[in-house]
């Protein structure tokens, strides 16, 4: 999904458009802390499925 400057530049009148100049700090700090908390989220699920396929693995081993 690439956007163009035109294409950024039409979302971000959108935006000002439907929050108003004065709310927009506020909605774009939401918005970074909704994508910390998803990586945040993101990176712990990955390292459990890493320890969950190493558990697996080694457990594996000495089983056979």
């Amino acid at each position: 999904m690439n956007f163009g400057p035109t294409e950024l530049i039409l979302i971000l009148v959108i935006i000002v458009i439907f929050f108003g100049v004065g709310r927009l700090p506020e909605v774009f700090g939401a918005v970074g802390k909704g994508l910390r908390e998803f990586r945040k989220q993101a990176g712990e699920e990955a390292n459990e499925a890493k320890k969950d396929d190493s558990t697996t693995n080694s457990s594996e081993g000495t089983a056979a």
